[in-house]
This record gives C-alpha cells, sequence and structure tokens, in this order.
C-alpha cells in the first residue's frame, strides 16, 4: 500500500501493559479525554438536566443549542433545541441569542461536543451567560425525561457584523492556543514532502464543502474532526491544515487541536476563487492491482443464471439498509471462515459501496477459492443507479456484525445501565490521563 515504514509493537498490548503503559477501551479517546480534562481544568459550567428543564418549563430567557451533526440532532434532541454542530457555535450564538443576557445552553448525546462547544463560547468572549447540559440526551433520558425526534431547526445565515466578531475573537483564542498560520505555498510545500504527511481538512458544512471546496481537501466538519479526530487523521503527529471561508471555524477548531497536540495550522489567504472543486474527496491510495470489472447488467444477467455468488464488504449497516438480492455480508478480516459459509460458486462477484475495498479483497478471494473472481463496476452504488433491484435486512450473513461498535448513546433504544456505564466511563479518563503520561495535551 505504498507505507515505508511498518512496525509491530513487541509482546502486544501485554507488552506495553508489562512496560506500565496505560490501556483505554471503548473509541475516540483522545478526543474524549481531552474533553474530561478541560471541564477538570477550566470548571467548565454545566447544568443538570432537571434545572434545564425547569428553565424550559418556566419559558425562562434561554437557547438550546445542539452540537451534534444534523443527522444525530434529528434522531433525538432536547425539546426546543436548534441544531449548530460544534464548529458552528462561535460563529452562530450572536445571532441566535443576541440578547447578552438569553442563557445559552449547548447539548451533545454526552458529555464531550457539550463540554467543547460551551468552553468554546466562553474562550471566544461571548456575552451571554452560557452552560453545558451536563451528560447531554444521556442524563436528559436518565433523569426520565422526554426528547423530542425528526425535528429539523438549523442555524439561520449569519450577519456580516456578527461574523467580523466572531472572527476576531477566534482568531484571538487560536493565537493564545499557538495555532500555526499557512498560506497556499505553504501548503503546497507540505504536500510535497516525502517524509511527512500532511492532511488537509475543510470544517466548513457539508453542503458548503459541496458547493465548492480547496482541491485536494476532505470534508470534516470542525465539531466533529475535534470529536473523532482519530477518524480522519491516522497518523499520530501529523501536520493538520484547516481551511474555512469565514476566519472562524478553521480557527476554533484549530484552537482544540492545538491543545490536543497536533501541529495544526489555519490557512490565512484563501479566496472564494481557490474553492474550484466540487464532488467527494477521493482517497490518495497507491494504484489497486488490476481486476476484471463487470457492469450491474452483466451482473444482474448472471445472477439470473444462479451460477454467481456475490460478496459484499460494505459497512453491515450499509449492507442492511440495502443490498443486492442475495449479496452475502463478509467481513473481510475473517474472510476464510466466512467463505465456508457460503455456497460454492462457479464465479464470485465482490461489490461494496464503491468496489474501492471490494477491489482489495480480489486476490485473497481468488486464493481460497480457486474460481474467477470479479469486481462489480462502482459498486451497489453503481448496481443502484442502474435501477437495478434491492433487498435489505441480515439476510445473508457470512459473518458477524461486529465491523462497528455502537456507542450507547446511538439510536434509541439503548438500554439505561448501558447509558449510565459510558458515562461511568467519561468520567475515570482524566484518572486514566494522570497515569498515561504520553498523550501530550494541554489546556488553555
Amino acid at each position: 500500500m505504498g507505507y515505508t515504514q511498518v512496525s509491530l509493537l513487541e509482546g502486544g498490548l501485554d507488552g506495553w501493559r508489562k512496560a506500565g503503559g496505560e490501556l483505554f477501551i471503548d473509541v475516540n479517546v483522545p478526543s474524549k479525554a481531552f474533553g474530561e480534562l478541560v471541564e477538570s481544568e477550566r470548571h467548565t459550567p454545566s447544568l443538570a438536566a432537571e434545572e434545564v428543564k425547569a428553565l424550559l418549563d418556566s419559558q425562562a430567557d434561554i437557547v438550546v443549542l445542539d452540537a451534534r451533526r444534523f443527522d444525530e440532532y434529528q434522531t433525538m434532541n432536547i425539546p426546543t433545541g436548534i441544531s449548530v454542530p460544534g464548529a458552528e457555535l462561535v460563529l452562530r450564538a450572536r445571532e441566535l441569542a443576541p440578547d447578552p443576557a438569553t442563557r445559552i445552553i449547548v447539548n451533545c448525546a454526552g458529555r464531550t461536543r457539550s463540554i467543547i462547544g460551551t468552553q468554546s463560547l466562553i474562550n471566544a468572549g461571548v456575552a451571554n451567560p452560557v452552560s453545558a447540559l451536563r451528560n447531554g440526551t444521556i442524563g436528559w433520558t436518565l433523569a426520565g425525561q422526554k426528547l423530542a425526534h425528526g425535528q429539523s431547526r438549523r442555524f439561520a445565515p449569519t450577519s456580516e457584523e456578527h461574523r467580523q466578531l466572531a472572527a476576531v475573537d477566534a482568531r484571538r483564542v487560536a493565537d493564545k492556543a499557538r495555532v500555526g498560520r499557512a498560506t497556499l505555498a505553504d501548503l503546497k510545500a507540505w504536500q510535497q514532502e516525502p517524509t511527512r504527511t500532511t492532511y488537509l481538512f475543510d470544517v466548513r458544512t457539508p453542503e458548503e464543502y459541496a458547493a465548492g471546496h480547496l482541491p485536494g481537501a476532505r470534508s470534516t466538519p470542525g465539531g466533529q474532526l475535534v470529536q473523532e479526530t482519530d477518524h480522519v487523521a491516522s497518523v499520530r503527529g501529523a501536520r493538520l491544515v484547516l481551511a474555512d471561508d469565514d476566519g472562524v471555524r478553521a480557527n476554533m477548531s484549530a484552537s482544540w487541536l492545538a491543545q490536543l497536540g497536533w501541529d495544526v495550522h489555519v490557512l490565512d489567504d484563501l479566496q472564494p476563487a481557490h474553492l474550484s472543486e466540487k464532488g467527494a474527496w477521493i482517497a490518495p491510495v497507491p494504484t489497486p492491482p488490476p481486476v476484471e470489472p463487470i457492469s450491474p447488467r452483466t451482473l444482474a444477467d448472471w445472477l439470473a443464471h444462479g451460477d454467481t455468488v456475490v460478496l459484499d464488504f460494505t459497512a453491515s449497516a450499509n449492507y442492511v439498509k440495502r443490498h443486492i438480492p442475495g449479496a452475502w455480508w463478509v467481513l473481510r478480516a475473517q474472510l476464510p471462515q466466512a467463505l465456508a459459509k457460503v455456497p460454492a460458486a462457479q464465479r464470485y462477484v465482490l461489490t461494496c459501496g464503491s468496489s474501492q475495498l471490494a477491489r482489495l479483497a480480489v486476490a485473497e478471494v481468488e486464493a481460497l477459492t480457486g474460481r474467477p473472481v470479479f469486481l462489480l463496476q462502482d459498486g451497489t452504488t453503481g448496481w443502484i443507479n442502474a435501477q437495478l433491484p434491492l433487498e435489505t435486512g441480515e439476510t445473508h450473513l457470512a459473518s458477524p456484525r461486529i465491523d462497528r461498535y455502537r456507542r450507547p448513546y446511538e439510536g434509541t433504544d439503548s438500554p439505561r445501565e448501558a447509558m449510565q456505564a459510558y458515562l461511568d466511563w467519561e468520567f475515570g479518563l482524566v484518572d486514566q490521563l494522570a497515569r498515561d503520561g504520553t498523550h501530550g495535551f494541554y489546556v488553555i
């Protein structure tokens, strides 16, 4: 795949433990542990679910701003809440609460995004009293209070006056956090370095990104970038470059990433003309091995004859949502075991959402089956675009659905015990950081 420095950790996790290292569980640990550290050191103000409900019931002068992704907000939200994903808060708060006496409540599903969102507004000097909803929608549910569902309230456009005020505030916070400044020329030079990874992230909303972005930039809305940095910046110690078109979202996001220990820079000389690229981000992967692609229509003909098996390597959630009729869902890490459950066939056709992942499994399936293996052109997306029939549900699982951990705050059916255990885990992260000694965090 093109990597030049690959090593194994001697002794694995047990070796790390024996060397005195701290081990963590769950997901997005750097960001979540950092959020707990911020609250611990800055004493970020928060209100319990019962207190917030009492304010709402009394029709107090408050606004509830939901710092999660819009799709999470739509699944469930605090009554009256408005969707303002994390990086948007400093840019939008003055528009949503123009009276400085209005209390702002920031919530997420658990703790991290509400802590970081609340502290962002405080760091930026927003005049309103600001508090996090303690423990988010989990805390709201554990308090026996009802959530709203299917809402669509979103932030309004920001006036130029408020944007300029927010830009000054955000730049001040970024400077305090020792965020680097960069030009397009700097970015070009960094991207040509063969020995250092540089990530280019567009921290605006997905809609703005789709309308036009800097060539090569990846859409990573700032609040989620701080929450899930490990999802998109997997190279520890890499250089991060952030882009926006307002001087607010990149600087606020960068201020947190710098405190998380990243070498992070904000592009300062972007002009509207530079945001010339449209379409989805394309991952810079090595040239894949050649395989023989087939069209969706050809696959439909083969399936009609009954001598072909389709193996789907997409995420299991995508498979359950929709897949090619009769396709088997396979976890590539357990391919030999999965193939033992799949009926033998004269030929195999591999797919996933785009066939990018499936392509990597072609040689393995050939070696394990001894049969011809083909790749579906453009994956299941191509099949859908050809308006061919689809199937839903767990119809043909050749592997167990262990590919994705479902957080206790996802969906609306999590057991109370799981939600409480999740909060208890977050509460313990500061003590784990104290024992770890390798994280490199600091809090301004």
